[in-house]
């Protein structure tokens, strides 16, 4: 995300004339074409380090959820898909459908149906939020009717306007202009004439961004709080500062290690990685209910999932076969998480686990 919100604050700024150097705003892994012909390596990609630092110094002073805040913002981001569609539809180059699903090119998940398959692996990160509607389930009036409702509905509308936002996109410029671009809806709203409009969009696009950054370190510092108070991991996680109540400590780790994936890793790695261990927690989800319902049918739920076992089976076919489009060296650096996880629950987490010592 930080890597996307950086190559937008880069278009934004273009605008205006300003410049920064190409070193400095990419991975060493990648190499950019300068308008000269002139083919030069990333050193880091500065912007994205930047947001990151901004935005966990932010969370570590403190912040409060405002209800009036996030719908501000969600309606900012609604707001902007809908723009987008209502001025683009009338600048839709049809030849940029054609063929709509390009030929395969030999290579399993380069384009045709394995494309498909790859490409819905690939971006299926952006369901990653859907979760925590499911959090919720203890604060719904009636969850057994209202989670389905809230879940099932905001994914129908969600998916309904990526479909007719993608669309759009692919309408306005040809797939091939979006290769390794991280801001494609830029290249795309500068093929209509309203260019005032698209600098509005990107803007919103970046504030967009920077919210969802935002929510994301903070909750992955929560969650590393909570498991270090549980034992699983250092203590050092749940330190809270004196001043501002929060897990700084845990915070500027975090803060550290995810700007220099932001800063040294391609965005086409980040989004692999990020969109296959949200498929694998999926998996887990979908076993965890399966099993949780046999060994304890009688554990009191907010929420049960109905038709058990076909839903969760019908969840974990699905994403086993976006999982397995995924190319070799995602699934490699899987493997490698993987095992890191592991040893940390293994060699630190089950021996300091506060509940497994509570077990008699």
């Amino acid at each position: 995300m930080a890597i996307s919100w950086s190559q937008y604050l880069v278009r934004f700024l273009s605008k205006y004339n300003i410049y920064l150097p190409a070193q400095l705003l990419h991975s060493p892994f990648e190499t950019v074409t300068l308008p000269n012909g002139s083919v030069v390596t990333g050193w880091i990609n500065v912007p994205a380090v930047l947001i990151v630092v901004f935005i966990t110094a932010l969370i570590i002073r403190g912040t409060k959820g405002s209800a009036l805040y996030n719908i501000i913002v969600v309606s900012l981001k609604i707001g902007v898909v809908i723009v987008f569609i209502a001025l683009g539809w009338n600048y839709i180059n049809p030849d940029n459908f054609v063929p709509y699903i390009p030929e395969n090119t030999g290579t399993f998940g380069e384009f045709g149906v394995s494309g498909i398959f790859r490409g819905a692996g690939v971006v299926f990160f952006v369901f990653i939020g859907f979760d925590i509607v499911a959090t919720m389930a203890q604060e719904a009036k009636n969850p057994q009717r209202n989670m389905p409702i809230g879940i099932i509905g905001s994914l129908i509308i969600c998916t309904l306007l990526f479909g007719i936002f993608s669309f759009v996109m692919t309408g306005l410029a040809h797939y091939t202009e979006f290769k390794d671009s991280a801001a494609p809806v830029a290249i795309a709203i500068e093929k209509t004439p309203y260019g005032w409009m698209a600098q509005a969009i990107i803007m919103a696009i970046i504030i967009g961004y920077t919210s969802v950054i935002l929510v994301d370190l903070l909750g992955q510092s929560r969650v590393f709080f909570s498991m270090s108070r549980d034992g699983l991991l250092p203590k050092l996680f749940s330190q809270v500062h004196p001043k501002f109540q929060t897990p700084y400590k845990g915070n500027m780790l975090l803060g550290l290690f995810i700007s220099l994936f932001a800063g040294f890793v391609p965005i086409r790695v980040v989004g692999e990685m990020t969109s296959i261990g949200t498929l694998l927690a999926f998996i887990m989800v979908c076993l965890g209910v399966i099993i949780l319902r046999y060994r304890q049918p009688e554990l009191p739920r907010a929420f049960r999932t109905p038709w058990v076992p076909v839903v969760p089976i019908l969840g974990i076919v699905t994403c086993v076969a976006m999982m397995i489009s995924l190319p070799r060296d995602t699934w490699i650096r899987l493997v490698v998480w993987l095992l890191i996880g592991l040893a940390i629950y293994f060699l630190y987490g089950k021996k300091n686990s506060k509940i497994r010592n509570a077990q008699p």
